[in-house]
């Protein structure tokens, strides 16, 4: 799916939705709800993938780390470094907060 396809009425409110959480247990009561097990360990493991190229580690050191697929690794590589910077901004703000 193309983002632009994504840009309608129904997600502007799901994002609305997710920007309105709070706390850590809100949104994790939040996407518990909302997605699988299986979702969420996707997400979470291209997170954990993104935050590893961020650190230059090789794609072998990521699939021992996380067991991702090295086609999961270079669709988050093309993201991280092609994408609409959405990595960066998350990644730049948690730096940000755990400095502060």
């Amino acid at each position: 799916m193309s983002k632009k396809n994504l840009h309608d009425e129904a997600m502007d409110h799901l994002m609305d939705g997710i920007l309105c959480l709070q706390t850590r247990e809100e949104a994790y009561n939040f996407f518990t709800d909302l997605c699988t097990v299986n979702e969420l360990e996707d997400l979470r493991q291209r997170f954990q993938v993104a935050s590893m190229l961020r650190e230059e580690r090789t794609y072998q050191e990521i699939v021992e780390k996380t067991g991702a697929s090295t086609a999961t690794i270079s669709r988050v590589n093309r993201a991280v470094n092609y994408g609409d910077d959405g990595y960066d901004v998350v990644f730049e703000r948690l730096e940000g907060n755990e400095k502060a």
